[in-house]
């Protein structure tokens, strides 16, 4: 029987792994997004009947259950260099008669890539597991980020087939696709916080966050585009070398061409001018390499750039338009944001219409003005952006955008936030506000409230059917079959979807409450941490503030917002209305409650991250640091400082044998 049951845990994770190169590497899936679940969420079941079957490349194992202490340093086995730039042909033929005059011939070929605009990463695989992920960092020396890397789905955490080398070193790009991308930002804004500039900017910040799980969240992807250190060489050329990853089950991108010449090279870079933006990345240029490794060796390197290759760099695409006016909207804070609209105008595959001048001190620096004529980029792609007004051009008789003096929707009071950028409306009962909140109430990532979409929103509102949340779940199939353009039977989807949304869980109730600075990933910190909503709404400043990654801004924010009588009474009003509001605790048993553990150092039997997710599912807390307040060490080999603190300190230090007798 045991037999059986280890057979159908390696089925499990042979099926999952083989799904997973077909769909982020191969790009051809042959399961549904539930089928996949379904596999996933039994194998997750086995492994937690049998812990002691569950391996550090198991697909469950991807992402750690805690942040990490921080980022050690890891020493690249060989250098990390630079890749030297050029903006046009002339400057690639150049580089073409220095490839011609080191090699002392003109029998090579170039091998012409995508130049994805992520973070360069090593991953290293000793034996086939991968044991270690680290940046380029100065070139010799990276941070660890072997963590993150670990939950990004098109990096194996096992390489496939057989024969690989004892030791393989694969580099390439973790990139965020744009969607996730625009996606991300979408959360950010709603919850207040910058805006990342572009998808390279999120794929770095979502590489460097020191908790796993919020990277997990992120959805980066990654493509290998060279070795580093390896063991038996894989091919004698690039090209090949790259089609071997593929066997191997890393992605590489499916856009590798080969040239016989710098001119077909140029002709390739050409046709990519265009075609970028068809992809579902960012591309901001071209790399040309020299194809043979002996070439390479002859050509060498510079200081900080190899004389083998070079990146051809797409010039940024911008495009003249005119401003034909400025409107101001409300959010669902009651921030008000000025947004441009322009003449229609193509930009970067799309026509662009509008877009957010995000607050009025940046109207001001960019003195942007209706009648202007302005060059527009697209940040990443795919948010546009004013970046330049063209004043020379400016019409006579043109004035600057005033600042409002009362909201555009209900003509209430508004403010600056103190020491802030944003004017809000005042008005907690502000129509233009409210239909916002009740749009992200709705939306996917919190309640994901199917078929109540922003016009149904619009009507539900301004009829007086809805005046807060809890008035969704009173709504009958009657008032909205008397609404405008809804038949009976969109009204029973819109009631079934209301109805299935009372068994969402905790983060997403939370999230979707529109508490001010509370996005979804915070949301799910928050459940993870309290464990219940009234745990939450009973914690103090002080305690909320202590949370990992909650901080004073964020505590106050939630404090405020659960001592607010008219959100006690929703939120009371959802609860009556069936609104479940529950989180899945990871607790099996109570024999660590109230017990605090820090792990350290190397275990023999598990990983640190199995012993915390060990010491929460027995009904313990995880800290990353020692203090009086500790209650174990659990110490590996190689401890270090911080074993060293707890006998300083007088703490309790425990191995690994002691901790599983501990947790039975």
């Amino acid at each position: 029987m045991a037999e059986n049951f280890q057979e159908r845990i390696a089925k499990l994770r042979q099926e999952i792994v083989r799904h997973d190169r077909l769909y982020y590497v191969d790009n051809a899936p042959e399961i549904s997004d539930g089928q996949y679940d379904s596999l996933f969420a039994e194998l997750k079941e086995l492994e937690a009947e049998r812990p002691e079957l569950v391996t550090a490349d198991s697909p469950t194992q991807r992402v750690s259950e805690r942040p990490i202490d921080g980022f050690a340093s890891i020493r690249h086995a060989a250098a990390m260099l630079s890749i030297d730039n050029t903006y046009n042909a002339d400057e690639l033929r150049k580089f073409d008669e220095r490839v011609r005059k080191g090699l002392e011939s003109d029998d090579f070929e170039y091998v012409v890539e995508l130049k994805i605009d992520g973070l360069a990463v090593n991953l290293r695989y000793e034996e086939g597991k991968l044991v270690s992920a680290a940046t380029r960092g100065d070139g010799a020396v990276g941070d660890d980020v072997t963590s993150n890397v670990r939950t990004i789905r098109a990096v194996p955490l096992s390489l496939a087939g057989v024969g690989w080398p004892g030791v393989l070193e694969a580099r390439g790009e973790v990139y965020m696709p744009k969607k996730s991308f625009a996606r991300l930002n979408e959360l950010r804004q709603e919850a207040e916080e910058s805006l990342f500039a572009n998808p390279r900017n999120a794929a770095a910040g979502s590489l460097k966050l020191l908790d796993p799980r919020i990277t997990a969240g992120r959805n980066l992807s990654f493509f290998a585009y060279a070795t580093g250190q390896v063991s038996e060489g894989l091919a004698d050329n690039h090209y090949d070398s790259l089609m071997a990853f593929k066997k191997l089950g890393l992605a590489v991108n499916p856009n590798v061409q080969k040239a016989k010449n710098i001119n077909e090279a140029i002709e390739i870079c050409a046709g990519w001018h265009e075609r970028r933006y068809e992809l579902d990345y960012q591309v901001d240029g071209m790399v040309i390499k020299v194809n043979r490794y002996d070439q390479q060796s002859i050509l060498g390197s510079t200081g900080r750039a190899p004389r083998w290759c070079i990146s051809y760099k797409f010039p940024a695409e911008r495009a003249k338009t005119v401003v034909t006016s400025i409107d101001v909207q409300v959010g669902k804070s009651g921030i008000l944001t000025p947004v441009a609209n322009f003449e229609p105008v193509q930009l970067a595959g799309t026509m662009v219409k509008r877009a957010s001048l995000h607050n009025f001190d940046e109207v001001a620096r960019l003195d942007v003005r209706e009648g202007d004529s302005v060059l527009i980029e697209k940040a990443g792609e795919i948010i546009p952006q004013v970046v330049e007004v063209l004043k020379d051009e400016r019409l006579d008789g043109s004035k600057a955008l005033e600042l409002p003096v009362e909201c555009p929707n209900c003509h209430g009071a508004i403010a600056r936030d103190e020491n802030g950028v944003y004017i809000r409306c005042l008005n907690p009962e502000c129509g233009g506000q409210f239909k916002e909140l009740l749009k992200y109430f709705a939306g996917r990532d919190q309640m994901d409230i199917e078929n109540l979409g922003a016009s149904l929103i619009e009507q539900l509102v301004d009829v007086g059917l809805v005046k807060n949340f809890a008035d969704l779940y009173k709504l009958t199939k009657e008032q909205l079959t008397a609404l405008e353009r809804m038949a009976e039977k969109s009204a029973d989807n819109v009631i079934k979807a209301i109805e299935k949304s009372k068994a969402q869980p905790l983060w997403r109730f939370l999230a979707a409450l529109g508490i001010r600075h509370i996005g979804s990933q915070s949301a799910q910190i928050l459940a993870e941490h309290f464990g219940s909503l009234q745990a939450i709404r009973d914690a103090d400043e002080e305690t909320l503030a202590g949370v990992d990654q909650i901080g004073p801004v964020m505590a106050k924010s939630i404090y405020d917002y659960f001592r607010n009588a008219d959100s006690v009474k929703i939120i009371d009003e959802l609860l009556a209305a069936g609104v479940k509001a529950e989180h899945e605790s990871m607790r099996k048993s109570d024999v660590l409650v109230g017990k605090t553990i820090v792990v350290t150092g190397t275990l023999e039997t598990m990983t640190r991250d199995q012993a915390k997710q060990a010491i929460v599912e027995a009904g313990g807390k995880v800290s990353s640091s020692v203090s009086k307040k500790t209650d174990y060490v659990l110490a590996g080999k190689e401890a270090g400082s911080k074993l060293d603190k707890a006998v300083a300190l007088g703490v309790t230090v425990i191995d690994e044998q002691q901790f599983i007798e501990m947790i039975g």
